[in-house]
């Protein structure tokens, strides 16, 4: 399993997901800080969870970097992300 898999896994065992799109941004990052040759060190999430609704921004980024603590500590390098509730999914689409 790669890491866009476990990442995807994790959060979908951690959080009611109804979204969820994980793409690995590796090579747009290469000979930067933390970039590997073989990649899967930068991803880019969107997830979208009624887990999310009444939290910060804040609180809803650290809910997920603590599902995905693991793979921050197996290389993980950058993570960025969008969390969002149905509703706010919904209406960035509109």
């Amino acid at each position: 399993m790669n890491r866009a898999e476990r990442i995807r896994a994790a959060l979908e065992r951690g959080l009611d997901v109804r979204q969820i799109e994980v793409r690995d941004d590796s090579h747009l990052h290469a000979g930067h800080a933390g970039a590997r040759p073989e990649g899967e060190t930068h991803f880019d999430i969107v997830v979208v969870s009624p887990d999310f609704a009444g939290q910060s921004r804040v609180a809803r980024q650290r809910s997920v970097y603590a599902l995905l603590s693991g793979e921050f500590q197996g290389g993980l390098h950058a993570l960025s992300i969008h969390a969002l509730t149905p509703d706010e999914a919904k209406n960035a689409t509109n």
